[in-house]
């Protein structure tokens, strides 16, 4: 069934509070007047840095892997409520939406087949495509997502998983984890995804659990990280399985490791670990939001109406800085979570 809303603006959210789900129907998290003020200065920043063609990029590495930009820019825009032609960046996520089909080959890869992690873009980009086709129905999108998809699914190796190439040889969680989340979203929307492919890579994301700590590996028997667990617990949310004994143990595991999470991968590992515990409810979500919106609002930077988040200046993540566009985009994402738009983060 088509996903209605009514008129998306961005800052609605008295309108919007008829029940967007379950989680938004109990979470006591609330927008404050800083906070909003916020967001709305990063959504103008990120319009003011996006190109002609609809992509992002202000630094050599983000230069780099134009199509993770784009996806990322998209779903912050999407965690705001903005949509293509619709709401004052309406013409900002147009843009940015043709830029990918645009950059769809004929076999439906995404990215610069000569970069060695450019499953990493794909993914990213075709969780933001599906989320923009689920609340759209766009006729022009469907048959490129399509052939994203078809992808993803042919490309799933004997374990369940995915690695950096369209190529059923390995699997990682980092790279698997995109994959579900993009697989979920699509099947959601009503595109075609089998679920025996749901489901080994459901497997597969168990099969890195380490059972002792409560959390997840990089690839099954190796030790578990924040990142990685941030990572494993939301896909196998968005895969429905929200009161899993592993993902009750994991969502314990980022509390008892925030240390290593600031330490290291921070953006990487919060754009997983957001949703995650936003998922996970009112006993759950608010104290992770608090910690979090208190060191973002710490370190943004301000200039007149806009407002970002300068790697270099945030020194929060001591991971690989990606550049401005990222960082904004995935601070924006978290920071405009309690919105509730996005229909993926719902039960």
């Amino acid at each position: 069934m088509r996903i209605i809303f009514a008129v998306i603006c961005l800052f609605a959210v008295a309108a919007f509070a008829a029940d967007s789900g379950p989680v938004a129907a109990r979470d006591p998290v609330k927008m404050d007047e800083k906070t909003e003020a916020i967001v709305r200065g990063a959504l103008r920043w990120l319009a003011s840095k996006q190109h002609p063609n609809g992509a992002w990029g202000t630094t050599d590495m983000e230069q780099q892997h134009p199509i993770a930009m784009a996806g990322y820019a998209l779903m912050a825009y999407q965690a705001a409520g903005q949509l293509p032609g619709e709401g004052e960046f309406g013409k900002n996520v147009s843009l940015g939406l043709q830029y990918l089909l645009d950059n769809t080959s004929s076999d439906g890869l995404m990215g610069n087949k000569n970069n060695g992690q450019y499953m990493y873009g794909h993914g990213v980009a075709s969780i933001a495509l599906a989320e923009l086709y689920g609340q759209t129905r766009s006729a022009s999108m469907k048959p490129k997502l399509d052939r994203i998809i078809r992808v993803i699914i042919g490309s799933q190796n004997n374990e369940g998983g995915w690695r950096y190439r369209p190529i059923a040889y390995q699997a990682d969680i980092s790279v698997t984890v995109l994959q579900v989340v993009a697989l979920r979203a699509a099947k959601n929307a009503g595109i075609d995804v089998p679920q025996k492919t749901i489901d080994a890579a459901v497997a597969y994301v168990k099969k890195c659990y380490h059972a002792e700590t409560g959390g997840f590996s990089y690839q099954p028997g190796q030790s578990p990280g924040f990142a990685r667990t941030a990572a494993a617990i939301y896909s196998l949310q968005v895969c429905g399985l929200y009161d899993d004994p592993m993902v009750k143990a994991g969502s314990k595991y980022l509390f008892d490791h925030q240390r290593e999470g600031r330490g290291e991968w921070w953006t990487y590992g919060n754009f997983y670990a957001a949703p995650a515990q936003y998922m996970q409810g009112a006993d759950v979500w608010p104290r992770w939001y608090e910690q979090y919106k208190q060191m973002l609002v710490s370190k943004v930077t301000t200039k007149g109406d806009l407002s970002w988040w300068d790697p270099d200046n945030v020194q929060i993540d001591s991971g690989r800085r990606v550049g401005p566009v990222y960082s904004t985009s995935v601070y924006t994402m978290m920071l405009a979570m309690p919105y509730h738009y996005i229909p993926l983060y719902q039960r």
